[in-house]
């Protein structure tokens, strides 16, 4: 078991440096180091400004003021509660009435999606003086309805998991779990990120080569993490990475299936993705593998690159679906660096064995954000004719979507 540091100050860090930063909960003295002494209990700290066995006390001794009125839900959060090693690792149930300033945002593959305003806040420590938890207040949300999910299932518990178990720094927080007291559908509360997902922000700004180099490394990185927690995304595209201010963050961990698909499952299997990105094995029926959001990220890649959303000017259908099993991809942008457009070539291969792994991705990405010695001219080329390219009219034509 480990938790690790949060003090990555560079998407561009190496593993060796970022290994160095990982604290083993059975390493003692490291511990120390790192996070101190608990001023209670006088054992080194599990966190920043946490302490998993004196705030699994506090959490426990609280289960008896609070429920969300479902079994499953209630021991699920007191859990998280009790085993949480940092104040990333749980997550609360959190009343609809603690929020305010409801936005709907957008309509997701399962559910709504709305920004609030969350006034308490998501607690960050223990005050040992005021004997109260320190609370981050006025927190923005994103809070993520799911269609049909009065009667929860496992499935969807088991993906919220998954937030927890991969606390990481390219991956969106999870804060909990809340409930619409008009549709009873449960509702997830999310970090929020003020400039919405990657096509936004690539819509709305212009960044030049090595800042499209510096993101797509984090985004590898983000993805390297959830395949090393033996997870696969299965739903990787464009509108489920969200910017904050500084980088992208990958959201919906697996989540691209209805709250009560265990009910649904015994009636038919069913294939959900957003289609452009869905790699051929998937589309034939087969599972999702760690190849599948490879895929995927080869057809966010060159979206980004090109800026420009893939088959914009394809009706997304059946049809579509046979054309990529045959072999249809996205144009690559013309200038793009020879070592890119080869790479985004490997990640969309027929054949999934022939794709890179998320490692071998993110080890790419640091030789191209580190040297640019071989491709100086073409990114320069590449820079100049992206310019040129930004027009109003084009801008309209790219965001065209098919149903």
């Amino acid at each position: 078991m480990h938790v690790t540091i949060s003090t990555i100050g560079s998407t561009t860090e190496s593993a060796e440096e970022i290994d160095d930063k990982i604290v083993y909960m059975e390493d003692l003295e490291k511990r120390k180091q790192v996070y101190g002494i608990c001023g209670e209990c006088n054992e080194p700290g599990t966190g920043q400004c946490w302490c998993q066995p004196c705030n699994a006390k506090r959490f426990k001794d609280n289960f008896k003021n609070w429920t969300s009125g479902n079994k499953d839900i209630d021991e699920f959060i007191q859990q998280s509660q009790l085993n949480a090693v940092h104040c990333k690792k749980y997550i609360e149930w959190i009343p609809f009435k603690n929020f305010k300033d409801f936005i709907y945002i957008t309509r997701g593959g399962f559910g709504k999606i709305y920004s609030a305003e969350w006034p308490e806040g998501f607690i960050y420590s223990w005050d040992i003086e005021n004997q109260k938890w320190i609370r981050i207040s006025n927190t923005k949300v994103a809070l993520k309805s799911l269609d049909n999910s009065s009667c929860i299932s496992t499935e969807f518990l088991n993906e919220i998991k998954t937030h927890l178990q991969i606390y990481l720094y390219d991956v969106i927080r999870c804060f909990g779990i809340t409930q619409d007291p008009n549709t009873k559908d449960y509702m997830i509360v999310l970090e929020y990120c003020e400039h919405g997902n990657l096509r936004n922000y690539y819509l709305n700004n212009e960044s030049e080569y090595y800042l499209k180099i510096k993101k797509l490394l984090g985004i590898a990185r983000g993805l390297l993490d959830i395949h090393n927690a033996g997870k696969v995304h299965k739903d990787f595209h464009s509108g489920n990475i969200l910017h904050d201010d500084s980088y992208p963050l990958i959201s919906d961990l697996g989540m691209c299936q209805p709250a009560n698909n265990e009910k649904q499952s015994l009636k038919q299997e069913g294939i959900y993705g957003v289609l452009p990105y869905m790699s051929p094995e998937v589309l034939r029926g087969y599972q999702y593998t760690k190849a599948s959001d490879i895929y995927s990220f080869g057809i966010i890649m060159n979206e980004f690159i090109s800026e420009e959303t893939p088959y914009n000017n394809i009706p997304h259908n059946h049809a579509l679906s046979i054309k990529i099993c045959k072999g249809l991809r996205p144009n690559v942008f013309k200038y793009t660096p020879k070592l890119l457009a080869d790479l985004i070539t490997k990640c969309w291969d027929a054949k999934a064995e022939n794709r890179p792994t998320a490692k071998e991705l993110y080890q790419e990405f640091k030789k191209f954000y580190d040297d640019d010695s071989d491709t100086e001219s073409q990114v320069n080329e590449y820079n100049d004719k992206t310019k040129l390219n930004r027009t109003s009219e084009k801008r309209t034509s790219n965001i065209q979507t098919h149903p």
